[in-house]
């Protein structure tokens, strides 16, 4: 990773948050020339960004981070509550989160720590995001 393409940005605990979230990864994945992983990073962080708003309620931090073959995004809040997997979805629009991160990240994690938790995914520009995507069923959570 290089030193100097880490990028943050403290956000509030508002709706609007969400928005500057996606364009603020949106830019710099366009600075950086990672077009092809702009959709993908920019449902994901969309997703914990809104979930560290609805749920934790506390100033967020959005940190991207360049790597040798792709990219890695953290959300960060003030909550040491961990994202969980819904078991049953029913009309809801809410929940799907950790789904999405198991279908579309490369690879993600949850750290708890003192001063809350940070989600962290990776995405890779070697490979296509949305290829996991195919066959699988948002309203239900399994692949088809």
């Amino acid at each position: 990773m290089a030193e100097d393409a880490a990028r943050v940005l403290l956000l509030p605990p508002t709706a609007r948050s969400t928005t500057l979230a996606r364009r603020f990864v949106l830019g710099v994945l366009a600075e950086w020339g990672l077009d092809g992983l702009t959709d993908t990073a920019a449902l994901l962080t969309s997703e914990l960004v809104t979930n560290s708003v609805l749920h934790a309620r506390t100033e967020v931090e959005v940190s991207v981070a360049r790597l040798d073959d792709g990219v890695s995004i953290e959300v960060s809040d003030g909550s040491q509550r961990a994202p969980v997997r819904r078991r049953q979805y029913d009309d809801a629009t809410t929940g799907r989160g950790v789904e999405m991160l198991q279908q579309l990240a490369g690879a993600w994690e949850v750290s708890v720590h003192p001063a809350g938790k940070t989600v962290r995914f990776t995405l890779s520009a070697d490979e296509d995001p949305w290829a996991a995507y195919t066959g699988a069923d948002w309203t239900t959570g399994l692949q088809s």
